[in-house]
């Protein structure tokens, strides 16, 4: 199993949240991640579209995953999302990350979120903080 893969099935078993959101992991390696889930009723708020932290919450974990690809903790410092299309129950999201800058320290991501229809339907920007600490040591 690559590194990749074992550190972010890691991730995800001990994530509660984006297992209760569906996530499903379509692909990952180092600096790369795309995942999808499908829009619940439960996902919805009073104007009948998703909740715009089902979006965020999506590119988050997607954030999360790239930057912990590589086999090094990493967390968020500072995350942002624009909505630029509704987004309603039975719609499936898929998140697609693009890293664009990774030091020792830090690294900043795109996260485009698209729907069934492949419309852009938000933009995430995430920075993160890379500890420094292996997720699998080699003692």
């Amino acid at each position: 199993m690559d590194l990749a893969k074992k550190v972010v099935d890691k991730m995800m078993n001990g994530d509660p949240f984006s297992q209760w959101l569906g996530i499903e992991i379509m692909e990952i390696t180092a600096g790369f991640c795309k995942l999808q889930l499908k829009v619940r009723q439960e996902m919805t708020n009073g104007f009948a579209i998703a909740h715009g932290g089902i979006t965020y919450s999506l590119a988050d974990s997607c954030l999360a995953f790239a930057a912990n690809a590589d086999g090094i903790q990493a967390v968020s410092i500072e995350t942002s999302i624009s909505h630029t299309k509704k987004v309603t129950k039975g719609d499936v999201l898929t998140a697609t990350s693009k890293e664009m800058n990774k030091t020792s320290k830090t690294a900043l991501y795109y996260i485009t979120i698209t729907n069934q229809d492949n419309l852009e339907v938000a933009h995430f920007k995430g920075t993160i903080y890379r500890t420094g600490k292996e997720w699998f040591p080699k003692n």
